[in-house]
C-alpha cells in the first residue's frame, strides 16, 4: 500500500487519541517512547503525548518494567539472544537501567545454558570448516554475535568437543 504524498495524517485531539492509543498499547507491550512517537504521529504536542503516557501508566496499560520483562523471554526464547545482545537492544529502545535489569532477571540460567548449547549444537553441524582451531573461533564469533558471555561460551565448546 502506497501512501498519498498530497494527504497530510490525520490529526486527532487528546479525547480521540487516547481510545487508539489504549488499544494500540494492549495489543502488546510498548516503550513510552513507541507511544510518545505514535501520539506525535497523531498530531498532538509533547505535553499532550506527556499526559496520555502518565494516564495509559496509570492504568497499567504502559510498564517498561513489564515490557522489558517480556522482550528478553521472547528474544531469548525464540532468536536465542544472549543477555549482552538483550541488553544493548533494550538500551537502544531507551529502557532505563533498572528496567534492563528487570527483564535480564526472567532468564534462568539452567534454560539459558541449555539454549546456548542447543545453539551451538546446530551450528556445529552446519559447520563446514573442518580445521579444529578455526571452526572453534567460527563457533565462537557465532555465539558471541548472538550475544552469549565468552566464559559460558568456552565451557559449552569444551563440553562439546569432549
Amino acid at each position: 500500500m502506497f501512501k498519498n504524498p498530497d494527504k497530510a495524517p490525520k490529526t486527532y485531539t487528546p479525547a480521540e487519541a487516547l481510545p487508539k492509543i489504549a488499544a494500540y498499547c494492549a495489543y502488546q507491550e510498548r516503550t513510552q517512547k513507541e507511544v510518545a512517537d505514535k501520539l506525535r504521529s497523531y498530531g498532538l504536542d509533547e505535553d499532550e503525548a506527556g499526559e496520555i503516557i502518565i494516564r495509559l501508566s496509570r492504568e497499567k496499560l504502559l510498564d517498561e518494567e513489564r515490557y522489558a520483562q517480556a522482550y528478553a523471554r521472547g528474544k531469548h526464547r525464540t532468536n536465542g539472544w544472549g543477555r549482552r545482545r538483550i541488553r544493548l537492544e533494550m538500551k537502544a529502545k531507551g529502557l532505563s537501567d533498572y528496567c534492563i535489569k528487570s527483564g535480564l532477571k526472567e532468564l534462568d540460567g539452567d534454560e539459558y545454558y541449555q539454549k546456548m548449547q542447543q545453539l551451538l549444537g546446530q551450528r556445529d553441524a552446519r559447520e563446514k570448516e573442518n580445521h579444529p582451531q578455526k571452526r572453534r573461533m567460527k563457533l565462537t564469533a557465532y555465539l558471541v554475535q548472538k550475544g552469549y558471555e565468552s566464559d559460558l561460551i568456552q565451557e559449552a565448546l569444551k563440553e562439546l568437543e569432549q
